[in-house]
Parts: structure tokens; C-alpha cells; sequence
């Protein structure tokens, strides 16, 4: 008798890197402040309070998803500016990697001033094999102090000279700077942004932004100046920034009003005049003391095509489209059940916590965290009204619960739920197991566990979480389809699954034979007819064995 299981789509933990130890023994310095994957998804990146920048590199043994250690340097040290008399971090705000032209990775990473260019390589050790010394030790001389020393050996002619030959001993991997921007920035640098042109990029702090070319460390040009003549005027500052994947003349910019300006560095040398500006009108009867606070942005990002832009506030994430300013095509609530308590979360500032989001590489969701080291994501469809809610804490890992689909739960102003079922509830999680869900009750929420900063892989639906001082991965299994047979209907299967239209090359696995991706389970029904009908598309097909055959 065949029998066949039906697995629904789930984002399950990969692997963690870092201490896992308790939040109150964690050093300063160790807590990650930034996390980038490269263009190619094969290499990460993150940054860390105490200056230091760690690379991870693809594990290619694994089938999954993984990295292992690749190097680690100090970016940056604390400084001191006497003549203001003020203390710079060596804290890492943001990291982007240049794309690659060689076998040498080029990356930027900052501090709150300083941006630095840096090559990391292979280096090749190498020694010397062969000299002219001979291995006999002379004696020492009467009357002297001197030990015993290698002594030049007697040549007879110069054929017995030996050349010195450099052998290769070891080969390891190295970081030096190749250019240092500083003295450019007034105040805290919040952003950098490598241009699509692969020759520029620019630098954001809270009132300016400079505009680089990566080959020329001491100059720089300023192309959007928002501090007013009188300083008691000022009004917003500057809180990201972000050039056009595709288009290099483009570039945005968010402030503290919870606007977005796309700039055109065409029209003029200084883009103080934007080209667009997207901006949500608020409610005025929604109005209160915590307004311009929670509508200040924290984070915005372009889709990989550029014709999206993803913003991030306290309370929501919006994704708005690049042709319409007046309103986002979808607004997605994250924090509304915090509502009612913003003068607690105001008391004990995190209100003004920076949370960062991000698009998937296909750019059918977007990725934003929370508290509770929660963080979730949500497909970028307006019609589509669902949120995955993940948590990157080690109870967690050993809970093995997984994330899966459930109805957004947010909860009006007044009070009333809006949506589906709420995530993790009875009717929610029917038939799903341990299920992640996204604690609503401000009193069971800790403020100090908190997801700031995350990435996404560029191809794959991989992602890379900071928790405090951990990294971990995460991985998106599609949903598949388990088959269970006897062993004599073993080779008419496999003979039908190599033949089969859709299907791809198989993979042997400890379970059995494992095909990587088939479009449906009509595959499965095609040498099996008492399987029963299809009920979806399909991305995996596993078929396991009673006993393990030959193949």
C-alpha cells in the first residue's frame, strides 16, 4: 500500500552563531549592531558594538542553507574628538558590500563617523626551503661569550651554490584598508549606499548627504542639505538613505516626518529640491502627543527592481509604488496592540527603537522584527493578508516550533481584532504542531529582547537574524509531498521520476531519493494510482523507503 503525507510550507532554524549564554552576562561589545549578505548570497557579514566585522562563507557540503567562519578584523577603534570633546564609538552602524570584480571581496562598513573601504583576500604564506647555511654548529670561540651558530659551509665552486626557494606553507585569509572617508560628516553618519554604477556610493547623517566616488578618499560632494540657517527651526532630520538598484541617478531619502524623497542627482548639483515625495496623510482625530515619533522612519528600502519601496515606522510597515506618492499600496501592522501603551514604551525609550526591514530577493515579501525577539514576515501582495511570525530565541531552537502562514492579527484603535484567527490560537494552529506566534499582551512583552537588524539572501529564501549577540539562519521549506512504498515499487518509481516531464535530477539522502523540485503531484499519481488527487502545486517530492535500496 502506498501512502502519502502532505507537507505545508514552513521557515525552519538552520544553525546560530555566537554565545548563547543569558542576555544580562552579554558584553557591550559583542552585541551585533549590523547583518548583510553579498550580492551572490554565498557570503555574510556583521558588524558588532565593539568595532569588529565577521565573514561567513557558504558551507557547500551542506544541501541547506549554512556558513561557516571565514575571517574576522577590527574595522574600528574608539577615537576621541578633542575639540568637541566628545567620545566616537567604534560601534559598526551599517555594512555594504561593493560587488565583485576579482577574486578580492570589497566591502564598506562605518561608524559614526568614519567610513573605511576594505579588501579581504587570500593570502598565500609562503617560506623558505633551501639556503646556503650549512646545519653543523661551529664551537664557540676562545674567549668568548657566543653559543654555538650555523656556520658558512666551504664552496668549492659556485655550482654549489644554492638559490633560496620560497615554498607555499599556508594559506589564510586577510583584511587591510584600502580607503578611509572621514572629516565629512557633522553628525552620526546613519547610512551608506553603494551607487549601481559600482563607482560611487553614498554617506547619510542627520542633516547631509555626501555623495563618494570609492577611488578618491579626501573629497567628497554634498547633495542634499536640509539644516536650516537658525538650528532652533529645524524640524526633521535625515533617517536613511538608499540609492536606485538600477537607475544611478536616483536616490531616497526618509526623514523623522515620516516622508520619503526620491531625489534625481540629474536636475542639480544640490537635490534639495525632490523629484517625488511619498507621504501618508494622518488622521487628525488619530493625533496625540506620540505622533511624530512613531511616524518617523526608521528604515526604507527599494525592491531589487527598483519599483517598490518598503518603508519602516514604530507601528507599521508600508510598501508604496514608486508611480503613486499619495498613499502605499499596503500597510502592514506591526505594533498595533502597543498603542494604548506608548507613554510606557516612550518611559523606557523604545519608542525610539530603529527597527530595519527588508525585502525577499523575488520581492514577494518583506522582512521586519519585533520584541520578544520576534520577527516577522509578511507577503508583499495587498491582497494577501497573512504574516509568518518566527522567534530567534534558543527556547525556541529546542522547541523546534516553525514558522507557517496564519491571518494578520491587528487590533483597531477601539480595540476591535480585525482579520482572521489570531496567530497561535486553537483555530489557528490546528493541525500545524508548535507554531510561532506573536505575543500582543504589553505586559508579557520584553523590551530587551528585540529584533533590530536582518537580511535577506539575494536568490534564496534564506535569512540571517541578529539577536543580540547571536546570528542565526533560517531556511524556507516550500511545501512537498511524502511518498511511502513497498520496496518492489521502488525502481518504477524511480524510473518514472528520472523520466518524468517535471521533474529534476534526484539526490541521494540518508531518508532515500530525494528529487529537488517537481511542479506538481501529478508526478507522484503518474506510477501510483492509489494516490489521491492533487490538492495544490507541489516545490518538493520525497519519496523514502521501507529499507534502503541500492540505487
Amino acid at each position: 500500500m502506498v501512502e502519502i503525507e502532505a507537507g505545508t510550507p514552513t521557515w525552519k532554524f538552520t544553525q546560530c552563531f555566537g554565545d548563547k549564554g543569558e542576555v544580562e552576562d552579554i558584553t557591550e561589545a559583542d552585541i551585533i549592531s549590523t547583518v548583510e549578505f553579498d550580492h551572490t548570497g554565498n557570503y555574510l557579514a556583521t558588524g558588532d558594538k565593539g568595532g569588529r566585522v565577521v565573514l561567513f562563507e557558504r558551507n557547500e557540503t551542506k544541501k541547506t542553507c549554512e556558513y561557516k567562519f571565514h575571517t574576522e578584523f577590527q574595522s574600528h577603534e574608539p577615537e576621541f574628538d578633542y575639540l568637541k570633546s566628545l567620545e566616537i564609538e567604534e560601534k559598526i552602524n551599517k555594512i555594504k558590500w561593493c560587488k565583485r570584480q576579482n577574486a578580492s571581496h570589497y566591502l564598506l562598513s562605518t561608524n559614526d563617523k568614519t567610513i573605511k573601504l576594505w579588501k579581504v583576500f587570500e593570502k598565500s604564506l609562503k617560506v623558505v626551503a633551501e639556503n646556503n647555511l650549512s646545519h653543523e654548529l661551529t664551537a664557540a670561540g676562545p674567549g668568548t661569550g657566543a653559543a654555538a651558530a650555523p656556520r658558512l659551509p666551504r664552496f668549492k665552486d659556485a655550482s654549489q651554490l644554492k638559490l633560496p626557494r620560497l615554498t607555499h606553507h599556508d594559506t589564510v585569509v586577510a583584511a587591510v584598508p584600502r580607503r578611509t572617508y572621514a572629516n565629512a560628516h557633522a553628525y552620526h553618519i546613519n547610512s551608506i549606499s553603494v551607487n549601481s554604477d559600482g563607482e560611487t556610493f553614498i554617506s547619510s547623517d542627520d542633516l547631509r548627504i555626501n555623495l563618494w566616488n570609492l577611488n578618491i578618499q579626501d573629497q567628497s560632494f554634498n547633495i542634499v542639505d536640509i539644516k536650516p540657517a537658525n538650528m532652533e527651526e529645524l524640524t526633521e532630520v535625515i533617517t536613511a538613505a538608499e540609492f536606485h538598484p538600477q537607475s544611478c541617478n536616483w536616490f531616497m531619502y526618509a526623514s523623522s516626518k515620516g516622508t520619503i524623497k526620491l531625489a534625481d542627482m540629474r536636475e542639480s548639483a544640490l537635490c534639495d529640491q525632490h523629484a517625488k515625495q511619498f507621504e501618508q496623510e494622518e488622521d487628525p482625530s488619530s493625533r496625540s502627543f506620540f505622533s511624530e515619533i512613531i511616524s518617523s522612519i526608521s528604515d526604507v528600502r527599494f525592491s531589487h527592481d527598483g519599483r517598490y519601496i518598503l518603508s519602516r515606522d514604530y507601528l507599521t510597515v508600508k510598501i508604496w509604488d514608486v508611480n503613486m506618492e499619495r498613499t502605499p499600496v499596503k500597510t502592514i501592522p506591526i505594533h498595533e496592540h502597543l498603542r494604548p501603551r506608548l507613554c510606557d514604551t516612550y518611559e523606557n525609550d523604545s519608542i525610539f527603537d530603529k527597527f530595519e526591514v527588508v525585502f525577499s530577493g523575488d520581492g514577494s515579501n518583506v522582512m521586519t522584527g519585533s520584541y520578544n525577539n520576534n520577527f516577522m514576515i509578511y507577503p508583499s501582495d495587498p491582497d494577501v493578508e497573512t504574516e509568518v511570525v518566527l522567534q530567534a530565541d534558543k527556547s525556541a531552537f529546542k522547541a523546534k516550533k516553525v514558522g507557517v502562514p496564519t491571518p494578520i492579527n491587528a487590533t483597531s484603535p477601539n480595540g476591535t481584532k480585525k482579520g482572521g484567527s489570531r496567530a497561535g490560537s486553537p483555530a489557528a494552529t490546528a493541525g500545524q504542531g508548535s507554531r510561532m506566534r506573536k505575543e500582543t499582551d504589553a505586559d508579557q512583552i520584553d523590551f530587551n529582547k528585540k529584533i533590530l537588524h536582518m537580511s535577506w539572501h539575494p536568490f534564496e529564501d534564506s535569512i540571517a537574524i541578529a539577536a543580540t549577540n547571536n546570528v542565526s539562519i533560517w531556511h524556507f521549506r516550500p511545501p512537498y509531498v511524502r511518498v511511502r512504498l513497498p520496496e518492489e515499487m521502488a525502481s518504477d518509481a524511480l524510473e518514472y521520476m528520472i523520466q518524468g516531464p517535471d521533474l529534476v535530477p534526484f539526490s541521494d539522502d540518508e531518508t532515500g531519493i530525494q528529487p529537488s523540485s517537481v511542479s506538481s503531484v501529478e508526478a507522484v499519481r503518474g506510477w501510483s494510482p492509489e494516490l489521491p488527487p492533487a490538492s495544490g502545486p507541489v516545490a518538493v517530492l520525497e519519496i523514502t523507503l521501507d529499507r534502503q535500496v541500492d540505487h
